[in-house]
This record gives C-alpha cells, structure tokens and sequence, in this order.
C-alpha cells in the first residue's frame, strides 16, 4: 500500500508520523512518575510467616456432634446430655487450642427454636465453628 506525500509527484510518503508515539510516550511518563512514590513503602513492617504444620494438626482434631430429636432431648457424641451439662462442656472444649467444630444434627420435625437454642449456647460458650449437618437431596 502506498501514500501519498500530498504533492504532486505521486510518490509514496517516506515519513513516519511521530506524532502518536510522542502522546503515547508522555502518557506512560506520567502514570510512571505518579506510580513510582506509591511503590516505595517508607515504613518497613515485619510480616508474620504462615506456619502450614497447624493447619494439618487442626484436621486432625474430631469434631463434636450434638444431636437434636423431635422432643427437645439433646446427645453429645451419640450420650444422651441435659442443657446444663452441655454449656459446661461447650465451655470447656471453646478454651482449647485449636478449638474443635460443633455439628448440629437437628432432627427433620424439630422445630428451629430448639436449634437456634443450642446454637446460641454454643456461640455464647465462645464456640467460633458451629455448622449444621443434613443430608443430600435426592
């Protein structure tokens, strides 16, 4: 493809257009000049390093599972347990380091209130992990 030079002698242009290069290169100028001071970081804080050895040992640790019938009676582990006796242990197991997950097991006719029950004891024993247990859909 040829260009004309816009005279008269027909040839093809022999010059580059400088022109966008110069509007390129200022703009690139100055997103550098106004990035540069962001990238230095003038305060120098330790970062803590991830220690991937608690992670393994946390998985390891069995949850607990307390399991709710339709009339309201409660089971630590499959043990049969009263409501007193089940905030003294949620409360003892919640000081442990690391501390283990609480699996709620509600029964399909239990009405929510019971449940919602056992789950602010538990969060208000300072339990942080509480999950509920149900089965797939068919």
């Amino acid at each position: 493809m040829a260009f004309s030079s816009g005279n008269d002698s027909g040839g093809p242009m022999a010059e580059i257009n400088v022109t966008p290069l110069v509007d390129v290169m200022l703009v690139l100028l100055i997103i550098f000049m106004i990035t540069a001071p962001l990238m230095t970081h003038k305060i120098q804080v330790k970062l803590p390093e991830a220690n991937l050895d608690e992670k393994t040992k946390e998985a390891k640790i069995p949850p607990i599972t307390v399991a709710i019938q339709e009339n309201g009676s409660l089971y630590w582990n499959d043990e049969p347990i009263t409501r007193d006796l089940l905030e003294s242990r949620l409360s003892i197991e919640a000081q442990k380091t690391p501390q283990p997950q609480v699996n709620v097991r509600g029964d399909q006719t239990t009405k929510y209130r019971v449940v919602s029950e056992v789950v602010k004891t538990a969060q208000a024993q300072g339990m942080r992990k509480v999950g509920f247990v149900a089965k797939k859909e068919h």
